[in-house]
């Protein structure tokens, strides 16, 4: 760990790995972004010459339109959604201590995919409705986990055990939606399911920023040295003067609403929030949730996944949750494969 002093007396501790590994990644997500702008899917290929005349406003009319009104937001939502799930994921594998803790398994995405299915299949609502339902049935989702999983303070094994539960219940909620639903309210809904970011615009992005804009300094300046003492264990936490029932309801509060913004955004992407945090800690070896580091890595895995989901089949787009699902899967196996091993489970 190295300390930056500065004149006016302030000092400020960082890990130069950290910071190396969160940097490199957000070079590497804007750089994916680029590319994604200049050449992305569809019939209009674009260089990036052309693309940073037009981000300027040199471009013609018709790049303009393309970059600004089509690229454009379809990219910044991948890099919000990708920083928001692995952020909402990090902060829940911190609180419960177990790198099994993401929303993909509690089963806060189940949550705000059911809010969002009773948007569109029962009360037929356009966008606006969908993200509402989604952001709904999150937040509800995590009121109910936390209150079955509350018995005289949260036990991170007894939340994960939880989750599981109420994810295998919503999981026939959303079957059963989806069989009430109409064939083009269903279509819809499935692929929503699968997480795309096919279409967004600019109404998709603001609602997320403004939610970022928010919870950001929530959890990076007032819960992420308090959950770094957390992973230590609740006792030595309250010998360091953690006040740990509140840190915990704070930085749940945030991962659950930046998880369900995210979601009404691209839908629930798989895997993004499990992945991210396990490999900004394996990049970073450094303790502690790795708040930073895991938003940058986010943002990278989902604009790289979006590249891949338009050019892995020419001539055919792909989801981006289908690449992520995949990818997440497959680490997934092996995490539970090494924890065995490792006689943690």
């Amino acid at each position: 760990m190295s300390v930056l002093r500065t004149s006016g007396g302030l000092s400020v501790a960082y890990r130069p790995r950290a910071l190396a590994v969160g940097s490199g990644c957000l070079l590497l997500a804007l750089l994916g972004a680029l590319f994604t702008l200049a050449s992305g899917g569809g019939d209009y290929p674009l260089s990036v010459d052309q693309v940073l005349s037009t981000l300027i406003g040199q471009g013609n009319p018709a790049d303009a339109f393309i970059v600004r009104e089509v690229r454009l937001p379809r990219v910044a939502t991948g890099l919000l959604v990708g920083a928001a799930l692995a952020l909402g994921g990090a902060v829940f594998q911190s609180v419960v201590r177990n790198p099994l803790g993401s929303p993909d398994i509690l089963g806060f995405t189940q949550g705000s995919a059911a809010g969002a299915l009773v948007a569109i299949a029962l009360l037929g609502g356009g966008s606006l409705a969908l993200a509402s339902g989604a952001i709904l049935g999150g937040v509800g989702t995590g009121l109910l986990i936390y209150a079955l999983s509350w018995r005289q303070g949260l036990h991170g094994y007894r939340l994960v055990l939880i989750g599981i539960g109420v994810t295998a219940i919503l999981t026939g909620v959303n079957g059963y939606l989806l069989t009430r639903a109409q064939i083009s309210e269903a279509a819809r809904a499935v692929l929503w399911l699968t997480g795309s970011l096919d279409g967004r615009g600019w109404e998709d992005v603001l609602p997320l920023l403004c939610a970022m804009v928010v919870l950001l300094p929530v959890v990076l300046l007032g819960c992420a040295r308090a959950l770094h003492m957390l992973e230590m264990g609740d006792d030595t936490a309250y010998a360091l003067g953690v006040r740990v029932d509140r840190v915990r309801l704070a930085a749940l509060a945030a991962a659950v609403l930046l998880v369900s913004f995210g979601a009404a955004a691209a839908g629930p992407v798989a895997f993004v929030a499990l992945v991210a945090p396990q490999l900004a800690r394996r990049l970073t070896k450094a303790p502690g949730p790795n708040l930073l580091p895991a938003a940058c890595l986010g943002s990278a895995l989902l604009v790289l996944a979006d590249l891949v989901a338009q050019r892995a089949f020419t001539g055919h787009e792909l989801p981006v949750g289908v690449i992520t699902g995949v990818l997440g899967g497959g680490y997934l196996v092996w995490l539970l494969a090494t924890e065995r091993r490792a006689g943690r489970i």
